[in-house]
């Protein structure tokens, strides 16, 4: 391991770290216990990952605030208490800033500072990385904890440069605020940012136009002041909550009606109307994410799915009051292949004088106009457009960063047929660099910050691993990587997921390869493969090197 206290000719740190969020600061933390010198880089002015970048009106975690946080500090869960059930990005920044300074991590976190370029040198098994500012570090092993929905999908409509008005995304929200009052807007995007953002700004712009195309199901959030008393509860009882949410729940959330709730184990099509009503209901009061811990054959099985996609169906058709508006909010593909929305008085918005939906599921957008939005023959004058157009998730952050393996080999050329990784930890041609919540991994199904805590854990002992035997470089096989991404499909050709285009499978991307960019195969099949691989001494899937002394 490398001295930090002195400036090493051949490597500056044995582990850099890309990304500030809460992946970054569970890996600095751990680098640090093991013994490691590492940097982490952030390009913001300050810590908090995803929730530093995004500030768009109306924006929440849909994991409860007690579940969505980090469980590797006893500290930190009990001196921490939140304000809402719900937390927001302001609050989430609050939580970021104060895990790095009760835990000391500032003195390793580099900030306003992006890695333009990473180069591996295979004559010494290094990482060269060069800062905005011209920097130069050389690292031993890299972990990118770059998020999975980072890197915008920028909006490709034919005039977009012509627009007089205003225009925001909603990934890149000014963190100043935007005054929309009296305003003619525009919202093209009805996914989880646009659905937020259209229920908080009805209320205050002047005339709003919801610029339609895909329908999603839309539950409500039921956000409230956190009570005093489930924050001490949870805090008695954390290593409980802890356990069932990584052992014990379908996605790594398990708080229903302020208890943790039971697991479902048995089919939709063996309960009665009456229990299944009954589970639904539960669910229904609850709030938030809870509907995706019902019937597991849900997941597998059309007609069990058939159950819960009817009550979603008659629940919209409940509050959209205008059959003829009901049908264009009402999704027709199976609930669950599509992730989930949560929201805030969101269907309620349509009622509203001031709201109109433009339906674009027969007629697209032409062109943005000087004036505003043209669909058809009818042009709709605006004073500003939000394009809520989401994320090229998964893959959008690496391939936008300027990352060579060997060879030069760039994450877009690796993956210009689709994503390919092993075990969604690591990449063929790309030794010694680590990517926490990849594609391959089961992250867009799972809780990110309990995957990511358990994927740093692994790649903790694997450096520790070859720090002790002398080893440089790990990669894995080409064979590996295909042999798991056959995997990946197998797992995801046993669910309903490919019966819907979603990110899921980069449907939302125009070019992108339609592939499952995540492993659908469950976390406890995951969390086995990760074992096996670490019990073998990564001797089945991976090439180790040991270079010699000068690269050392």
């Amino acid at each position: 391991m490398t001295d930090s206290s002195s400036n090493n000719s051949a490597t500056d740190y044995d582990v850099a770290i890309v990304g500030a969020g809460f992946a970054g600061l569970t890996a600095l933390h751990r680098m640090r216990e093991l013994g490691f010198s590492v940097r982490l880089f952030e390009a913001g002015t300050d810590v908090g990952g995803t929730w530093y970048w995004n500030k768009y009106p109306g924006l929440k975690v849909d994991v409860e605030s007690v579940e969505y946080s980090l469980s590797f500090s006893y500290v930190v869960e009990q001196e921490w208490t939140w304000s809402e059930r719900y937390a927001g990005p302001d609050e989430l920044c609050r939580y970021a800033n104060f895990v790095a300074d009760r835990l000391d991590l500032r003195r390793d976190i580099q900030t306003d500072t992006r890695i333009d370029s990473s180069d591996f040198d295979e004559s010494t098994g290094l990482w060269n990385l060069t800062t905005n500012s011209g920097e130069q570090i050389c690292s031993r092993f890299v972990v990118m904890c770059t998020g999975m929905l980072n890197q915008p999908i920028k909006p490709q409509f034919k005039g977009l440069e012509s627009f007089e008005g205003k225009q925001y995304h909603s990934a890149r929200w000014p963190k100043e605020g935007v005054d929309l009052s009296g305003q003619r807007v525009g919202v093209i995007g009805t996914g989880s940012s646009g659905v937020q953002i259209i229920s908080t700004i009805a209320s205050e712009v002047g005339h709003l136009h919801v610029f339609h195309r895909t329908p999603g199901y839309c539950l409500p959030l039921r956000n409230c002041k956190m009570p005093e008393e489930y924050s001490t509860r949870v805090k008695a009882n954390y290593g409980q909550w802890r356990a069932a949410e990584r052992y014990n729940s379908f996605g790594g959330w398990v708080a229903l009606n302020y208890q943790i709730g039971e697991t479902v184990t048995g089919s939709a099509l063996d309960a009665t109307p009456e229990e299944q009503q009954a589970l639904f209901d539960e669910r229904w009061e609850s709030g938030g994410l809870s509907f995706y811990n019902v019937y597991p054959d849900t997941y597998t099985d059309l007609e069990a799915n058939a159950v819960l996609t009817k009550y979603l169906q008659d629940k919209i058709r409940e509050r959209v009051k205008d059959p003829k508006l009901a049908e264009i909010l009402t999704p027709k593909y199976p609930a669950l292949t599509k992730r989930l929305i949560a929201e805030t008085n969101y269907y309620e918005v349509y009622e509203r004088d001031n709201v109109e939906l433009v339906d674009l599921r027969e007629q697209g957008i032409d062109e943005i106009t000087p004036k505003g939005v043209r669909v058809g023959d009818t042009e709709y004058e605006l004073d500003s457009i939000v394009f809520a157009t989401g994320f090229d998730a998964m893959t959008g952050s690496l391939k936008a960063m300027n990352v060579r393996g060997r060879n030069g080999l760039t994450f877009s050329e690796h993956w210009d047929d689709g994503a390919r990784t092993h075990m969604g930890l690591m990449s063929a041609g790309f030794p010694n660099l680590f990517i926490i919540n990849a594609a391959g991994s089961p992250a867009p199904l799972f809780q990110p910050i309990i995957l990511g805590q358990e994927q740093v854990q692994w790649v903790g002992r694997l450096i520790s691993q070859l720090a002790e035997r002398n080893i440089n470089c790990i990669e894995p096989t080409a064979a590996a990587e295909d042999h798991w991404g056959g995997l990946c499909e197998e797992a995801l050709s046993a669910t309903l997921f490919p019966l819907t285009d979603s990110w899921y499978l980069g449907k939302n991307v125009p070019g992108k390869s339609r592939t499952g960019l995540a492993y659908f195969g469950g976390m406890e099949s995951y969390r086995k493969a990760m074992t096996d691989a670490e019990v073998s001494g990564y001797a089945d899937d991976f090439v180790l090197t040991a270079l010699p002394e000068a690269g050392r």
